[in-house]
């Protein structure tokens, strides 16, 4: 019987690192040497400036460099340059062929005027072999190619200039980006699309509030298994910053040992079911002003009683208003916050994206956070492009962290001061391992509070409700009560003795119902 016989594999293909080390990470190293790629989107999506960084980082190895300015002047690439604080390096080549210098342009080249109407493409492509000849670059970027198709007139003269160049930067060892802003499904031209090694979009979202958002999708790379879908970026001064998606970090992600987080109250840890395990989610559900933050913000300080590391994340309030709170517990963070064991910082979902935030969240678990809150998921939701995605970013979110061995606990905000048991939080709760709801109550002519646990992955829990105050000695948790029904309907109904409840003491009376 003939047997199929396997060729030997490959060496693997060296890469040239960008320049942007989220891009790096998303193409596994860098764009794969002596290849073509293509890089397009819009004016505006950030194709210079991530161009400029590829070969800048390419002059920093000591390698000669080129940029062919076919759409823009030399002055104008400098202008961007100068906007990030860079200062181009002697090894960069500007080569400009709209313009006609006298004195040799910056290379002393000599290099003549172009216009589609004047020279044919064949003259252009001449000239601009000859410089490369002269230079002899590792890294090359043409920016754009609109003006060499204009040239070319036709697809089947436009396909055999690019197979010409195709053929002599493969020859020579040369790295190419080719930029354009035409969109193949637009133009119905895939000459680009088929010839080059590798393809990458950007793209410009505009909002209908707060900042426009730029992402980028790996549409192609032979050979290299990059990160595929979309990556959030951001143009800043100094270059474009690129957010990977955490899948792109997940697989490199070990369970480490599991262990358990205790909250510094003995009775909100007997209502859990004991401390919380590492390695979970743990979703705080509630109307506004229950108590929420101040219940996450003890496993906080508890944990940085024993030395960890922890991170909070506020959309809804400002980090002062969380040292206050932490001040009104009895522990004063500012020294926490100075050495660097705790990260309060407030997020504005109109001006965050959901990738930028995941980045931050990476780095907050690269630098060993133990304890890790979200406050709240609702600013979690307003900073998510499109609801749809909601839970696909969340279940990615929470599974990273987990893998990671990190106890994150996320407060979500029900609207109203009883809500509805079938708002968003609760749609989205069979996310997190573990469910702590918290209500309000009326019972004697005091409006009250509730606590109790309806849901923990990781072992039993509290099936009871226990009254909860925010009083002068930070939280206190009663006994379990069991007058008490509806607290599935967010209606809780009790019907026991005050002498049961917190504060029970304060006035007279008898058994009396109640209704929240």
């Amino acid at each position: 019987m003939e047997t199929l016989q396997l060729a030997a594999p490959e060496r693997a293909t060296v890469r040239l690192a960008t320049g942007i080390a989220g891009l790096d990470t998303i193409l596994a190293g860098g764009f794969p040497a002596n290849r073509i790629h293509l890089v397009y989107g819009r004016p505006g999506a950030g194709k210079t400036t991530l161009a400029l960084q590829f070969l800048m980082c390419g002059s920093r190895q000591g390698e000669s460099t080129v940029y062919v300015a076919l759409s823009e002047t030399a002055a104008e690439i400098r202008d961007v340059a100068v906007s990030h604080g860079w200062e181009l390096p002697d090894d960069l080549h500007l080569c400009d062929f709209q313009t006609h210098d006298g004195g040799g342009g910056d290379d002393g080249g000599g290099y003549t005027l172009f216009h589609p109407s004047e020279i044919e493409l064949t003259e252009t492509t001449r000239q601009i072999l000859a410089t490369f000849d002269r230079l002899q670059p590792t890294r090359v970027v043409f920016d754009s190619l609109s003006e060499l198709r204009l040239m070319a007139r036709d697809s089947l003269r436009y396909r055999r200039q690019l197979l010409a160049l195709k053929k002599y930067f493969t020859e020579h060892g040369t790295t190419v980006l080719l930029l354009d802003t035409r969109l193949a499904h637009e133009t119905g031209e895939f000459q680009l699309e088929t010839l080059t090694h590798g393809v990458v979009m950007m793209e410009q979202l505009a909002q209908d509030y707060g900042d426009a958002r730029r992402r980028l999708r790996v549409e192609k790379m032979r050979g290299v298994k990059f990160v595929e879908g979309f990556h959030d970026f951001r143009i800043l001064r100094g270059g474009v910053a690129v957010y990977p998606r955490l899948s792109a970090f997940s697989d490199r992600a070990e369970q480490p040992d599991t262990g358990t987080a205790a909250s510094g109250i003995e009775r909100l840890d007997q209502l859990t079911g004991g401390p919380l395990d590492r390695g979970t989610t743990t979703m705080i559900i509630g109307p506004a002003g229950v108590g929420k933050s101040t219940l996450v913000t003890c496993y906080v300080l508890s944990a940085l009683a024993r030395g960890e590391r922890c991170a909070a994340f506020l959309f809804d309030e400002d980090p002062g208003k969380w040292v206050y709170r932490a001040r009104w517990l009895g522990v004063d963070v500012e020294p926490y916050r100075a050495s660097g064991q705790l990260l309060l910082r407030h997020i504005n979902p109109a001006e965050l994206t959901p990738g930028e935030f995941a980045h931050i969240i990476h780095h907050a678990e690269a630098e060993g956070v133990g304890v890790l809150v979200i406050d709240s998921f609702n600013g979690y939701r307003s900073a998510m492009p499109e609801e749809r995605f909601l839970t696909l970013h969340l279940h990615e979110l929470f599974d990273f962290l987990n893998r990671r061995g990190v106890l994150t606990l996320v407060v979500a905000a029900q609207h109203g001061f009883v809500g509805e048991a079938l708002d968003e939080p609760f749609k989205l709760s069979y996310l997190a391992d573990s469910v702590v709801i918290m209500r309000y109550f009326e019972a004697f002519g005091r409006v009250r509070k509730a606590i109790s646990m309806i849901k923990r992955r990781t072992g039993p829990h509290e099936s009871l409700i226990r009254e909860l105050d925010l009083g002068p000695h930070g939280l206190e948790l009663g006994e379990p009560l069991t007058e008490f029904q509806g607290i599935l309907s967010g209606e809780l109904y009790y019907s026991g003795v005050r002498e049961r409840l917190i504060h029970g003491d304060l006035g007279q009376g008898t058994a009396v119902e109640a209704r929240s």
